[in-house]
């Protein structure tokens, strides 16, 4: 594998994209459920922010609320296409988003289990 096959697959590389020419036992369960996927994540933002906006316990939680609507919108944009930096921007806002939750509902809501 020569450099430039290496950029591309590290980098470049498309892995899916939305096609109507795709057989529609592929194509419409994964569309759908990424937009669906991506709903719920951008739910979870609202709620985060709902929730800071009552308690104001730290402002760790706007980053909390925006990890979530971050990772939702890489679902939206998964839905369409999906290259490989995609995947490593989702891996990072993944890591993050469980860094934020592990240190916001350990310190300031023990209790919750969810979001």
């Amino acid at each position: 594998m020569d450099r430039g096959q290496l950029v591309d697959l590290l980098w470049y590389r498309t892995w899916y994209a939305y096609s109507a020419g795709n057989p529609p036992w592929i194509e419409i369960p994964y569309h759908v459920f990424n937009l669906f996927e991506g709903a719920a994540w951008c739910l979870f933002a609202a709620l985060v922010l709902r929730r800071y906006l009552i308690h104001r316990r730290s402002w760790l939680e706007l980053a909390y609320a925006l990890a979530f609507l971050t990772f939702g919108m890489t679902d939206f944009r998964e839905a369409y296409s999906l290259q490989t930096w995609l995947l490593w921007i989702k891996g990072l806002n993944l890591a993050i988003l469980l860094g934020l939750r592990a240190h916001i509902l350990g310190r300031y809501y023990p209790g919750e289990k969810l979001y």
